[in-house]
């Protein structure tokens, strides 16, 4: 029996930190705000919920700025010998969390146009659980980086995905985007099983929750105990790897990317990663540090293998003529899974893991800029071409000049090829990552594949770039000059070029921002 002090009732009864709790709980409080207003909203106001949306997340975002330079935990049980906190607001938080909101907030924006081009085609999304869902989604994926006891870390991880299995599938009478919800929804919940599976043995072993005393239990259990204590951090692991896309758990990928709503397949790329990036350097790092020697040889084969899917399935994507942009981003965003492993397996080797983790987190924040940037161009081409092929932006540039040079720029970010200097910035300080903890076998396989990948993405660059064929089909893409794109997605496309040119002019400013204070 392992004996652990059990808290007095004083100890039970405490002030709640509000400032600390303040973003995700605006975002929560605006999810209920919009799904009330909903009832009484007339059909014409019905856009007014989307504004009143990106308020909130605004207002949850402008939340953080009291949190800066201030470590802040609230909800803590205190012991004669240890103090113990479910929600801790500090460096690694604040980063997730600003990822996060700063995300949903560009993802608001491309779902504004994107509502109102569904009510014009006779295809309405029904607005108010749409916003509904999207912010609940976000409250919970910014809960989950401050949780700091097992039980609210898996609370919080289904928080952020039940509504997105619901939004994948919001599409009335479309089956690419039944089937893309149901596969979404059978594999997380399988998942989930396992991970809880997982969280009861790490109980069963530690006789507590919470990230910091569970690492301090798993030094002490008892031997018979240590095939279970190693199964469940094992089994722990497998929910997080699937919200990383990580092979053998990306199967879902593809078929949800090209079957949601081009806004939700982009803020699943970015904060469904966020998602369980997050949760799997918080399980891993802060709660089974005893324990690197299973998950740290686990995560580099995971690593390597996710990256080198990812890219080679994009690639075989070009032997398709009318393969599809989404799809290709898509796979591109299992291949980046597979960069964002490589430090969090590199900490498991690392004598300095927090400069390890705070690489993800650099390549995160990179990431999450141009990734979403290149939806939103992928957005505005799906105005006029709703099939969103990479061969309808053939002649981008000649009709619009700087969506071309735009997504130029984010794919060749993605490459890590100049002058996307943020991208390659990332990609050197992934490599280093791995060489300082002496997996010089992994930062060969990723160099690799940083290769196959400039294929695929210099292909689509060139394509960008060509003239225009004669042909009715492939008429330059974008319509006629007259054409207008809204504002909110104009802001969109505007608000990451902005973000990703300034990170490129200076790069060490991305990683001074990542750096971490897990410890």
């Amino acid at each position: 029996m392992i004996a652990v002090a059990a808290p007095s009732v004083a100890s039970l009864v405490q002030n709640v930190d509000w400032v600390a709790i303040a973003p995700p709980t605006i975002a929560a409080v605006v999810a209920l705000v919009v799904l009330v207003a909903d009832l009484f909203l007339g059909e014409r106001r019905k856009p007014l919920l989307g504004w009143i949306s990106i308020a909130g997340l605004a207002a949850a975002a402008l939340a953080l700025l009291p949190l800066i330079g201030d470590e802040r935990s609230t909800f803590c049980l205190k012991g004669a010998s240890y103090d113990a906190c479910s929600y801790t607001a500090d460096r690694f938080t604040l980063v997730i969390q600003f990822l996060v909101l700063a995300g949903a907030l560009l993802t608001a924006l491309l779902s504004i146009g994107s509502l109102k081009d569904a009510k014009n085609a006779n295809k309405p999304l029904p607005e108010g659980e749409f916003w509904f869902l999207l912010l609940s989604s976000a409250a919970g994926a910014a809960l989950l980086p401050a949780s700091r006891d097992l039980a609210t870390l898996v609370v919080a991880l289904e928080v952020a995905s039940l509504p997105a299995f619901a939004l994948v599938g919001l599409k009335q009478g479309d089956r690419r985007s039944s089937d893309a919800a149901l596969k979404f929804f059978l594999s997380s919940v399988t998942a989930t099983a396992v991970t809880l599976l997982g969280v009861s043995f790490v109980y069963a072993t530690t006789g507590t929750l919470h990230l910091t005393r569970v690492a301090t239990e798993l030094t002490h259990v008892d031997g018979q105990f240590h095939t279970l204590a190693q199964t469940g951090v094992a089994l722990t692991l497998v929910g997080f790897a699937f919200k990383t896309a990580a092979v053998p758990f990306h199967f879902w990928v593809p078929d949800t990317y090209v079957g949601a709503p081009l806004p939700i397949a982009a803020y699943l790329s970015v904060i469904g990663k966020a998602v369980g990036f997050s949760g799997l350097i918080l399980v891993t790092v802060v709660a089974f540090p005893s324990y690197a020697d299973v998950w740290g040889p686990a995560l580099a084969a995971l690593a390597a293998l996710t990256m080198t899917v990812g890219n080679v399935a994009a690639l075989r994507q070009q032997a398709t003529r009318a393969y599809s942009a989404v799809r290709l981003l898509a796979w591109s965003s299992v291949g980046q899974a597979g960069y964002l492993l490589v430090p969090i397996a590199a900490a498991a080797y690392s004598d300095d893991p927090q400069k390890s983790i705070g690489s993800t987190l650099a390549y995160a924040l990179m990431y999450a800029a141009v990734n979403l940037g290149a939806f939103a161009v992928a957005a505005l081409v799906a105005r006029t071409k709703p099939l969103n092929r990479v061969s309808d932006y053939r002649g981008l540039y000649a009709s619009r000049p700087l969506a071309a040079l735009v997504l130029g720029f984010f794919l060749l970010c993605l490459a890590g090829l100049p002058p996307g200097i943020i991208g390659l910035f990332a990609k050197v300080t992934v490599f280093s990552a791995a060489v300082d903890a002496g997996l010089g076998w992994l930062a060969v396989i990723m160099a690799v594949n940083v290769v196959i990948a400039l294929v695929y993405y210099l292909q689509w660059t060139a394509t960008l770039f060509r003239a225009p064929e004669g042909a009715p089909e492939s008429a330059p893409v974008g319509g006629p000059a007259r054409y207008r794109v809204s504002a909110p997605l104009t802001t969109a496309i505007a608000l990451t070029a902005v973000i990703a040119v300034a990170l490129s002019g200076a790069p060490q400013l991305v990683l001074r921002f990542a750096s971490t204070g897990l410890f």
